[in-house]
């Protein structure tokens, strides 16, 4: 693991095609990340970095502050609208399937809806309940599967490959990374003098995104996993993407079992460190998210369990630091949405609900851009 390797020599374009990386392509660099800024940039909240909690003797040490970046704050509850619209509007897609743990599904849904794109959903036993119920309100279909990750992702390609359909995976895909990556671009610029970012690692799509951002940049970047899932640490540990159990987490979001094909080369060449939390520490960093009025879920409080076991805002962290908040759809939030996209479907005339569709930087239509603020 490095502190902050060199910029890549070239600007990549390899996220251009998608899906993982091969033989002969150009590897993913920061360039792609910035790219996925402009193209999603109507579609996306640019969300702020908030004060997050103050060290005791912060004025007398230099301003030591952790900031969270407030990406419950995005369309759909979480960040991965992000990927999902670089993925969509690059592709073009019209039909299209993915595997989810809830919220990559719901913000292709929102896409879906918008784009008057068909979408199908395929999870894994152990979703939430109210994830899969929002997919289904906002015109998804959704198709269930026994055992875990591996078993969602399989069935998700064979019915892309049986359908025709476009794979837009929830995060082993050059696309879905480097729209991720535009998280670590925007707190960069906001906070150009941050020392460490903590980040909620899952599939590891949003931790190889931020390493792609950091590139050429001083900033630690380190991913937290949930102790009963280090598929990445364990397979940094190995020299190789390894393969566990299904895990069990009151982190849903965050049960991958292997590190994917196109994230896992990203992190292993650039993130600083990796660290576990149990779910008690997240449940205890979801709680006082709460009471400083962040209504994260579990996978969103994940950063901040990471950054207050290393003593982040408790006045025994050095420098300034960023924890990504990366959810907020609670059972409490999802069940609003799910009501609210109900009935906005029922009571708007089918037409409506198209859109002009957009690939590459082309504009989002304010009809799109209307819809998808609508249904948020």
């Amino acid at each position: 693991m490095t502190s902050a390797p060199a910029a890549p020599a070239a600007p990549s374009s390899s996220a251009a095609s998608g899906g993982p990386a091969g033989a002969g392509r150009v590897p993913l660099g920061r360039a792609d990340v910035e790219a996925a800024a402009v193209r999603i940039a109507g579609l996306v909240r640019r969300t702020p970095l908030l004060p997050g909690l103050p060290a005791p003797d912060r004025h007398r040490s230099g301003g030591r502050l952790l900031l969270l970046k407030a990406e419950h704050l995005q369309y759909g509850g979480s960040f991965k609208l992000r990927g999902a619209a670089n993925a969509v509007l690059a592709l073009g897609a019209r039909r299209i399937v993915t595997g989810s743990s809830g919220n990559h599904g719901i913000a292709l849904a929102r896409l879906a809806a918008a784009l008057g794109a068909e979408l199908t959903v395929v999870l894994a036993g152990g979703a939430h309940p109210a994830k899969i119920a929002l997919i289904r309100a906002l015109g998804g279909r959704t198709v269930g599967v026994p055992g875990g990750v591996a078993e969602r992702d399989a069935r998700a390609q064979a019915l892309a490959e049986e359908t025709g359909a476009v794979l837009v995976p929830s995060s082993d895909h050059e696309l879905v990374v480097a729209g991720q990556g535009t998280v670590g671009l925007e707190i960069l610029a906001e906070a150009p003098d941050v020392e460490t970012v903590y980040v909620p690692t899952g599939g590891g799509g949003l931790l190889a995104g931020v390493c792609l951002a950091a590139y050429g940049h001083p900033v630690r970047v380190v991913g937290v996993e949930p102790a009963g899932s280090r598929r990445y640490a364990r397979s940094l540990a190995a020299g190789h993407p390894v393969r566990l159990a299904p895990g069990v987490s009151v982190a849903d979001g965050l049960r991958g079992q292997q590190p994917g094909a196109v994230p896992y080369p990203v992190v292993r060449d650039r993130v600083d460190d990796l660290v576990a939390v149990s779910d008690a520490e997240i449940l205890a960093a979801a709680a006082l998210l709460r009471r400083r009025g962040i209504e994260a879920e579990p996978s969103g409080a994940v950063a901040l369990a990471g950054a207050m076991r290393a003593g982040r805002g408790t006045g025994t962290g050095a420098g300034r630091a960023v924890a990504v908040v990366s959810g907020g759809n609670t059972t409490a939030a999802l069940t609003a949405a799910a009501a609210a996209a109900t009935a906005s479907r029922t009571g708007r005339p089918t037409h409506t609900t198209r859109a002009t569709r957009t690939t590459g930087t082309t504009p989002i239509t304010h009809t799109t851009r209307s819809l998808l603020e609508e249904i948020s």
